[in-house]
């Protein structure tokens, strides 16, 4: 039970892999193209556990978030400024995803038009920031986990009714693409799966989970958490555990997100390649939703619909959350919450209030995300592997080498895509 007591920050992360652009990009995919890119939803998800151990393990290891240490250590002012800028515009990006699912959801729901929707949306992802500011991350954690459990329910049940075809599962695991478009959603997938916005606040939150007192000067390895074998660390609720015990839970931590996270977003892929390829009108959220309840009867309808509206208030929170320590680690600067959520939500009322396709704004801002991916993924793996950062903690050659090689394939798939569409027109 003490084991199980400290699982609970992956978890909080993973639910940012459970996005409203998750969904709409799975859907699509699935529906257009059938189990053709199952195994990008595989790859994404094999990659995403080495990316959220490594950050899990920086912010254990140093008692700071990823942010923090790049704040650190980019000294040039304008740089810092820079690169806090291209992540604020991908958290921004990934907020427009989830409160643009969230106004879907209560429309599909309650009838609720899609502007007041995405009102509705912020000020629960608020209420629920507040949580966190008030009663600590457990408390945090708690609420999220359970916004996670509508989640699962509501986007595998449908599989339970209309099973997909084995053969065809068998046969999206081949690597393949069949035109630009299908690079597209490759890359939209790729960035929903793997988000940065997750790396940057996995750190954080396994810091405010289990780190007391004040950060560490850069480049050198946080006391606040013992050495193996030595004291242990104290954190709210952590109880008092070795550096190694807390690493080895993380690892499990980790590997409970990354299973639920990828078995929903395949599921998501599947039950639109088994009920919605060639049926029109699929191509957007609330038409996806009227097939499924056409022929998979309205429970289950209803069911996707409250999956995604747990999945727009869930993630828009840790979203918001992640944007925060963005802007604290890289300028060193903590904005009243409101103002901030206020100011990050005008994007998505703006694409609502204009009367822009939802999901169509949510497959582009996974494309967005995935531009972001290599600006966040790099660093770490550069951090990671530095034994001034990490001491005994640094990674394994092996560990460095796939960091690499994932680092390398998101580049290398974002430049096919850039050709693609600009060579197509």
């Amino acid at each position: 039970m003490r084991a199980i007591s400290l699982l609970g920050p992956a978890l909080v992360a993973g639910v940012a892999y459970l996005d409203p652009g998750n969904v709409a990009s799975n859907m699509t995919a699935g529906a257009r193209y059938g189990y053709l890119l199952v195994w990008v939803v595989l790859s994404g998800n094999a990659m995403a556990w080495l990316i959220q151990y490594l950050s899990a393990k920086l912010g254990l290891v140093t008692g700071r978030s990823l942010p923090e240490l790049l704040g650190a250590h980019i000294r040039r002012p304008w740089a810092r400024r820079a690169y806090w800028l291209q992540a604020e515009l991908v958290a921004m990006a990934t907020d427009i995803a989830e409160v643009l699912g969230g106004a879907v959801a209560l429309q599909l729901l309650f009838g609720v038009p899609l502007l007041w929707g995405g009102v509705i949306t912020g000020a629960v992802s608020i209420a629920l920031l507040a949580v966190h500011s008030r009663r600590g991350a457990r408390h945090f954690e708690f609420v999220i986990i359970g916004l996670m459990v509508l989640i699962v329910v509501g986007f595998v049940a449908g599989l339970l009714v209309a099973p997909p075809d084995p053969a065809g599962i068998a046969g999206g695991i081949l690597p393949r693409f069949t035109d630009s478009w299908s690079v597209l959603l490759a890359a939209s997938i790729l960035g929903a799966t793997i988000m940065p916005h997750a790396i940057y606040a996995h750190s954080a939150l396994v810091r405010d989970r289990f780190m007391l007192g004040p950060s560490l000067p850069p480049r050198r390895p946080s006391r606040r958490v013992a050495s193996p074998g030595t004291s242990g660390a104290r954190g709210p609720g952590s109880g008092t555990h070795t550096l190694r015990t807390l690493l080895t839970a993380t690892r499990w931590d980790v590997t409970v997100a990354m299973l639920i996270a990828g078995t929903v977003n395949l599921a998501i892929l599947l039950l639109a390649a088994a009920n919605l390829t060639g049926v029109t009108g699929t191509d957007s959220l609330e038409g996806a939703h009227a097939a499924i309840t056409a022929s998979l009867g309205g429970v289950i309808g209803t069911l996707f619909a409250v999956g995604l509206l747990a999945s727009g208030l869930a993630s828009t929170s840790v979203g918001a959350y992640a944007g925060a320590e963005i802007m604290h680690g890289l300028l060193s600067v903590r904005i009243p919450l409101l103002a901030r959520r206020l100011v990050t939500l005008l994007p998505a009322l703006a694409i609502l209030g204009a009367g822009v396709d939802p999901t169509l704004a949510l497959v582009l801002s996974q494309v967005v995300l995935s531009f972001g991916i290599p600006f966040a993924l790099i660093p770490l793996v550069t951090l990671t592997a530095q034994r001034r950062t990490l001491g005994e903690h640094v990674n394994r050659p092996m560990t460095t080498a796939l960091g690499i090689l994932f680092s390398v394939l998101i580049i290398a798939l974002n430049a096919a895509l850039l050709w693609l569409v600009l060579a197509t027109g």
